[in-house]
C-alpha cells in the first residue's frame, strides 16, 4: 500500500476530468482499508470506486482512496437459485458477463452499465425494466465510525428509484465492501417487455431468447445510443427520469399531449427526462469541447479538455430550461464533487 501525492484523476473518472488528488492510495484489502481509517495522518478522506457516477468540479484536497477489492464466488446453490458474492472493486459489466457464462439469470438487462459492483446498490442501478434491488440479497459494509463490518439486507437498504439508504442518512458513513446477489438457475424469468428489447431480438432473428440473448440485445441497444467512455468522456445518464404526481401530469399533458409517460403507481407518473431535454433543444448541442450527446439527450459529454465546472453549468442550464418550458424539475443522477 503506497500513498502517492498530486495524482491526476483523469483516468479514474469516466468523464475524463483532469482533477487532481492531493494524496492517493489504491486499497486491495479490507485490512488496509481499516488501517487507513484508523490513522489520523490524513483527516480528510475521499472514496473512489469505478468513477462512473460522478462529476469532478475541483481538485480533491484529501486522501483519495481507490477501492480495488477483487474477487467473486458462489456462496450456495440449489437447483433453481444461487447466491453469488462479488467484491466491491469488480467491474460491473465484467461481473454480469461472468454470471451469464455460468447461466445464472437476473442481471442480463443490466449489461454494459458502467462502474463497479460496490457502487451499484448506492443508486439502485437499473435499466430496461430491471433494478438492482430485484436480485440484491445483501451487502457487507464498513462502518467508518466503528470500523466494524455490518450486513445490510435488501429491506434494510430501503431501495427506491435510483436511491437507497446509502444516498440518504447512511451517506458517507459506510463503505460497501461486497455484494451478494440471488440469481436464477434453469428456469429464468426474462424481462423483455420493453419494446426496444423486443425489436432488437427480432432484428437478431431470435424468438425464444436466452438470458445471454437478452444481454446481447441490451448491449447492442446501449452501444447504439450511448458513447463509450473510453472514447468520449461521460457518466452515462446524467439526469434521473422525473416522477411527478398524477395531478401534475394531467396539467402537463394538457400542454404536451404527445409526451411519453409511464405509470409508476396509482398516484405517480414517470416522464422521460431525455424527451424533455430533447424537446428543449439540447440534444446534440455542443459548447466548445463539451455538450449533449447527439444520440441520447440524457448524456452530457466531454469531448476532451472540458472542466467539471463547465459541464456542471451546462447541466444547470438544461435544468432551468426544462423547468421553464415544462414546469418539471429534473435532478442530476451523478454525484457532483
Amino acid at each position: 500500500m503506497q500513498i502517492q501525492h498530486d495524482i491526476s484523476l483523469k483516468s479514474y473518472n469516466t468523464f475524463g476530468i483532469d482533477a487532481k488528488a492531493k494524496h492517493f492510495v489504491s486499497v486491495d484489502s479490507v485490512e488496509d482499508l481499516k488501517t487507513i481509517f484508523s490513522s489520523e495522518e490524513f483527516p480528510q478522506k475521499f472514496i473512489l470506486g469505478g468513477g462512473s457516477n460522478m462529476l469532478l468540479t475541483k481538485d480533491i484536497d484529501a486522501l483519495v482512496i481507490h477501492l480495488n477489492l477483487k474477487g467473486k464466488k458462489i456462496i450456495s446453490q440449489t437447483k433453481t437459485e444461487v447466491l453469488i458474492e462479488s467484491q466491491a472493486g469488480e467491474n460491473w459489466h465484467e461481473f454480469v458477463l461472468w454470471t451469464l457464462e455460468k447461466d445464472f439469470g437476473g442481471l442480463e438487462n443490466l449489461s454494459l452499465i458502467p462502474g463497479n459492483v460496490g457502487t451499484s446498490p448506492i443508486q439502485n442501478i437499473g435499466a430496461y425494466g430491471v433494478e438492482l434491488k430485484d436480485t440484491f440479497h445483501s451487502c457487507d459494509a464498513l462502518n467508518l465510525e466503528t470500523l466494524e463490518i455490518e450486513t445490510f439486507t435488501n429491506e434494510a437498504c430501503k431501495f427506491d428509484y435510483r436511491n437507497s439508504i446509502f444516498k440518504q442518512h447512511a451517506k458517507g458513513k459506510y463503505i460497501i465492501l461486497s455484494v451478494v446477489f440471488n440469481l436464477s438457475i434453469g428456469k429464468h424469468h426474462l424481462h423483455t417487455n420493453y419494446g426496444i428489447i423486443t425489436s432488437e431480438l427480432e432484428n437478431m432473428n431470435i424468438d425464444q431468447p436466452t438470458i445471454q440473448d437478452v444481454s446481447k440485445a441490451v448491449i447492442a441497444i446501449r452501444e447504439s445510443k450511448l458513447p463509450n467512455p473510453k472514447e468520449i468522456g461521460n457518466s452515462g445518464s446524467f439526469f434521473k427520469n422525473p416522477v411527478i404526481s398524477k395531478e401534475e401530469f394531467l396539467k402537463f399533458q394538457e400542454n404536451f399531449p404527445d409526451a411519453p409517460n409511464y405509470i409508476v403507481s396509482e398516484t405517480e407518473i414517470k416522464v422521460p427526462a431525455g424527451w424533455l431535454i430533447e424537446q428543449a433543444g439540447f440534444k446534440g448541442k455542443t459548447f466548445g469541447n463539451y455538450g449533449v450527446h447527439k444520440k441520447q439527450a440524457l448524456v452530457l459529454v466531454n469531448y476532451g479538455g472540458a472542466t467539471g465546472k463547465e459541464i456542471l453549468e451546462l447541466s444547470k442550464l438544461i435544468q432551468d430550461t426544462v423547468a421553464r418550458i415544462f414546469g418539471i424539475h429534473i435532478e442530476a443522477e451523478v454525484n457532483i464533487i
